[in-house]
């Protein structure tokens, strides 16, 4: 490459870095909120149609698809690479994002304001800075006439926060072609830095991720006054139900993944993790200690209960809802603990039940994602991690397709970012977005 070649990829790259703040900043002011209800939901055709646009101007032509629900806009574009024989590399994230009080912020959470060195609003992190690095890197290399090792497939989705349905999951059973020939993908909640201790940094790549049950728990009894002795009552059956599968600990279950983090940063700091105290040993990790610690066994969170019209009245039925996230490899046994803590009188069904994903840390992808990391942060460790929530990467496993969380931020120590998920006052640093984006621009010219 010549010295002028070389020169002008630089100013590319620049050029990348300085506009993916205000990539952000418009993203944010789009309201994409997914309350899962049609009645009070934003639709994502606004932001999706922002994202066209920001390709069409540098020569991009994009495939828009609604799910069949007016506004659920998702849109895909594909960049061609060198080798058409290899498999390409999906790049996805969603849209939409959760519910925002304006009254709790301390900005208003559609303002994509910038001040204090952050971009601030609902989206910041979960993931419009992730959309807004993909397409600063996607425009930097089409108008640099930059061809990919292999064919991109960038993915911008739908309803993601209310399980994919109108969204990647909706895609993929009804558009698959629009991924042909992808093998491999990256997403969100992965790539971000957590400090060990003074300045030993590593850099969590998701390999996998719990599955989502959400379970409706429901009693049907004898309905009654409420005057009268009444010992079939179905609101008391169920509390009791709810109040034992809340208060349950299910066992300790460490994963591969999981293993192997708690190893790399034994071996970057020291901290043992011993069996008998994991769970002790996890919470000295700070704020991704919420997110470790929840992955070491299964969860069952009761999040709604439903029963009864009228005070006197006891009701014929009465219902729950439980949120439940289960490991890789304990689905069957998960259920009969629950079976056994519910006990017989109690029916239940599944509102959602998405399967784990889990994938090995290792192979040419994962080794790119190291250098193009130690590229900006030489005394940088990338290590696999288990995501206690879950992404559109179930949908696209469903694919064959191999799935990692690599949204790449370098962040302040004190910055607790795990709070910040669905959290008041979401925000993300610029420099981590400009670092973001060279990492990235890095990452796709070498897989």
């Amino acid at each position: 490459m010549t010295n002028d070649r070389r020169e002008e990829q630089a100013v590319g790259l620049r050029l990348a870095e300085d506009e993916v703040v205000g990539l952000a900043s418009d993203l944010i002011r789009i309201d994409t909120t997914n309350t899962g209800d049609p009645a009070t939901l934003k639709g994502e055709r606004a932001a999706a149609e922002y994202v066209a646009e920001r390709l069409a101007e540098v020569g991009y032509e994009t495939t828009y698809v609604e799910s069949g629900a007016p506004g659920r806009g998702n849109l895909v574009a594909r960049l061609p690479g060198a080798d058409p024989s290899r498999g390409a590399l999906l790049v996805h994230g969603h849209l939409d994002v959760v519910p925002a009080d304006a009254t709790e912020w301390s900005v208003h959470p559609f303002s994509g304001a910038v001040r204090d060195g952050y971009v601030w609003g609902r989206g910041a992190v979960d993931m419009k800075d992730m959309l807004a690095m993909t397409i600063a890197v996607a425009r930097r290399l089409r108008r640099d006439g930059i061809t990919p090792p292999r064919d991109l497939v960038f993915a911008f989705l739908a309803d993601e926060e209310a399980g994919g349905l109108q969204g990647a999951q909706w895609l993929v059973d009804h558009r698959p072609e629009l991924f042909e020939g992808c093998t491999e993908a990256i997403g969100e909640v992965g790539g971000f830095s957590i400090t060990l201790r003074d300045d030993v940094r590593a850099y969590l790549v998701e390999t996998a991720e719990k599955g989502i049950a959400w379970m409706r728990l429901r009693v049907r009894a004898r309905a009654g006054h409420g005057s009268m002795i009444h010992e079939d009552n179905a609101v008391t059956k169920l509390a009791e139900a709810v109040a034992r599968l809340g208060r349950h600990r299910f066992p300790l279950v460490p994963t591969d993944s999981v293993r192997e983090f708690l190893a790399g940063v034994t071996e970057l700091t020291g901290l043992e993790f011993p069996e008998d105290d994991l769970d002790g040993a996890v919470a000295k990790l700070g704020g991704i200690a919420r997110i470790v610690g929840a992955t070491l066994r299964d969860t069952a969170n009761p999040t709604m209960l439903d029963a009864g019209y009228k005070a006197n009245v006891i009701p014929s039925t009465a219902e729950a809802v439980v949120d439940c996230r289960v490991l890789p490899g304990r689905q069957e046994a998960f259920l009969r603990e629950v079976d056994e803590l519910i006990g017989p009188d109690v029916e239940r069904e599944w509102i959602a039940n998405l399967p784990p994903v889990e994938t090995t840390f290792d192979g040419a992808l994962v080794d790119a994602m190291a250098e193009s990391i130690r590229a900006e942060d030489p005394e940088a460790r990338t290590l696999p991690y288990t995501l206690s929530g879950g992404t559109d990467a179930k949908a696209f496993s469903r694919l064959g397709i191999r799935c990692f969380g690599f949204a790449p931020l370098r962040l302040p120590p004190d910055l607790d970012f795990s709070a910040l998920f669905h959290g008041v006052d979401e925000r993300v640093p610029v420099d981590a977005l400009r670092f973001g984006v060279r990492v990235l621009d890095r990452f796709l010219r070498s897989c």
